[in-house]
């Protein structure tokens, strides 16, 4: 008998044996027309896995559930097993990177992407503690990576098929390019596995998050839980319609749920605003490009470039600096503070600086926003906001416009203090 899958056509873990299945020539056929919360409660299915989570896989011999598990029974069932290395040692190594990527990588993503779009409740220091996480697993895969094409090897194994399934919500839905820049093995890696052909044939083309997804309000977990009401029988079929019209879904929860597709957004209020004759794109092109003379050419041209009316600059303070006794924590704060102003990257840009040369270390911000006021939906939405003291730049004010300048090259040393870090938001 042909091995069949039981999952949804996008669940990211079924693509797993899917991919391993294009390598070893073995046939396994993806069920059709899976719907998940109706197919994976019905009597049979339960009979296969009693908790009702996917992918399932039905073989001869009875069904095998948990997507690395039943990734590996694909990859070993022809004698020339190509994706399991050719030693003992070299199985293990593939061990240890499935296990890396299962807990390190794909664990840590969830955390950072469930509670945001509603699936779980929201805790901003728990996020933090997520990427952070995250960051730390990506440093190790990105420093193995420099001498590395593949996980283990020369070739493809059940390792980088695994750890790149498990990318691949990551980069569609939440790591950013301003994120994965930070780890360019591990971009080259995942664009370089996507795109051969064995991977293409079931991911498709794959294309990486603009922006982190904003926060869901908190009514929206609540509202996913009413078809579980016994009163109201057309629920479910309303969720079922809810499912079947969104055929482009994604994994959310491990071998569980699934995520609906973002709803077409709203028109940003900056959007409405006049033309203005500033290109924020041009301005973050020539600060990036700039290497020597800043002042002469980065400083220059952004006043050049700079419009009062349609911009604004503002001074921002950290209101606890007496907190700031370790330099390591400080400039994780500030990181983690950027990564959630992501949402942000069309409107803004941000000189982000840490003085001092000993504790208590002193975090200091310039910020140009589109508008004349911080955007109200950066305020509602990065709770890190409410930790500074934000000041406008009265440009008119020669001292002030100096402290500009001087933030946007880094000046050193900066109101009489050595800078122990300078981060940009471009």
């Amino acid at each position: 008998m042909a091995l069949v899958l039981h999952a949804g056509s996008t669940n990211k873990n079924a693509f797993k044996a899917l991919i391993a299945a294009e390598y070893t020539g073995v046939k396994v056929d993806l069920v059709k027309d899976f719907e998940m919360g109706v197919s994976n409660k019905t009597p049979e299915f339960l009979k296969m896995n009693p908790i009702g989570k996917v992918p399932v896989l039905e073989t001869p011999d009875g069904p095998i559930f948990e997507s690395n598990a039943i990734a590996c029974y694909v990859a070993r069932l022809k004698d020339v097993n190509l994706l399991y290395g050719s030693s003992l040692f070299e199985n293990a190594l593939i061990e240890q990177w499935i296990d890396f990527a299962s807990l390190e990588i794909d664990a840590n993503i969830l955390r950072w992407f469930i509670p945001r779009i509603g699936f779980a409740v929201y805790h901003p220091p728990a996020e933090e503690a997520a990427i952070s996480a995250l960051k730390r697993a990506l440093d190790a895969l990105n420093t193995h990576l420099a001498s590395n094409t593949y996980l283990v090897g020369h070739s493809v194994t059940l390792a980088d098929i695994i750890m790149t399934c498990n990318f691949v919500l990551g980069f569609n839905r939440i790591m950013t390019k301003s994120f994965t820049s930070e780890f360019p093995n591990v971009e080259r890696y995942f664009w370089t596995m996507v795109n051969q052909p064995n991977f293409y044939k079931i991911l498709g083309d794959i294309k990486q998050a603009e922006s982190v997804p904003p926060v869901q309000s908190a009514k929206k977990p609540s509202q996913t839980k009413e078809p579980a009401k016994p009163k109201a029988k057309d629920e479910p079929k309303k969720e079922t319609k809810k499912e079947s019209a969104k055929p482009k879904e994604e994994v959310v929860g491990e071998e569980e749920e699934e995520a609906p597709m973002p709803k077409p957004k709203p028109k940003n209020p900056l959007d409405l605003l006049l033309p203005s004759k500033m290109i924020l794109d041009d301005w973050k092109r020539l600060y990036s490009n700039t290497k020597t003379n800043f002042r002469e050419v980065a400083i220059k041209g952004f006043w050049d470039m700079y419009d009062p009316e349609g911009y604004s600059l503002w001074f921002c303070d950290y209101k606890y600096n007496d907190e700031n006794t370790v330099s390591f924590v400080t400039l994780n704060k500030v990181g983690g503070f950027l990564q959630r102003m992501d949402l942000a990257r069309k409107y803004a840009f941000g000189k982000m600086l840490v003085i001092g040369s000993e504790p208590p270390f002193k975090v200091k911000g310039l910020w140009l926003f589109r508008g004349q006021e911080i955007p109200q939906f950066v305020i509602n939405e990065c709770y890190d906001m409410e930790l500074y003291e934000w000041k406008k730049v009265d440009i008119s004010d020669a001292d002030q416009k100096e402290r500009v300048n001087q933030m946007i090259e880094d000046y050193e040393p900066f109101e009489g203090e050595a800078l122990l870090d300078a981060k940009c938001f471009k």
